[in-house]
């Protein structure tokens, strides 16, 4: 079956791709991985010592600061 057959494209001409919206991806980031360690260690020190529950908030507060900082200002 040719592409002539079929039905029209939406928004450009039959057999022409369109391209997708942003065209530049973001950087990686590491804040999501320190956030899940954050939360590990958060409910770890529930079982074990308020040490651990400390050092992973701490490690969520400033993962999640992190992540919305490079968000908004677009780094």
């Amino acid at each position: 079956m040719a592409l002539e057959d079929g039905p029209p494209a939406r928004g450009s001409e039959a057999g022409e791709w369109s391209t997708p919206l942003p065209e530049k991806t973001p950087p990686g980031t590491y804040a999501p991985f320190f956030l899940a360690r954050g939360i590990t260690f958060l409910l770890f020190g529930l079982v074990s010592s308020y040490v651990f529950s400390a050092a992973g908030f701490i490690l969520m507060v400033v993962s999640i600061s992190k992540w919305v900082g490079e968000l908004l200002h677009g780094e």
